[in-house]
């Protein structure tokens, strides 16, 4: 009987993770804090929940879709793999809600709510 080898090409399933990276359950409890751009001392701080980021990449999209938005001054992200990840905005002034639910929809995510 012969022996076949076969080579791993690294392919996932479409369903266990994002399209971009490896499987979720690989990062489920990597906790990255993404510091965009440092602060001003007297900057608000707004806290958002954001659903379906499972990597760095989704950070990244998140910090520049969210960082386009007039008034933002830094975008601070605390990535949950598979869960609800804290996006805090600083601004000089409140930012809008729904213009951070326009952006986080444009990066290809959903915003759970503001906290």
């Amino acid at each position: 009987m012969a022996t076949q080898n076969f080579q791993d090409l690294g392919l996932q399933d479409a369903n266990s993770g994002c399209a971009c990276c490896a499987p979720a359950h690989a990062k489920a409890d990597l906790d990255v804090v993404n510091a965009s751009s440092a602060s001003p001392a007297n900057a608000l701080a707004t806290q958002f929940l954001v659903e379906g980021m499972t990597c760095e990449h989704c950070v990244r999209s998140v910090t520049e879709e969210v960082s386009a938005i007039e008034g933002v001054s830094g975008v601070d992200i605390d990535l949950k793999a598979g869960g609800v990840s804290t996006v805090v905005v600083s601004s000089e002034s409140p930012v809008d809600p729904a213009r951070v639910r326009e952006a986080v929809e444009e990066a290809g995510y959903s915003l759970a709510g503001v906290s």
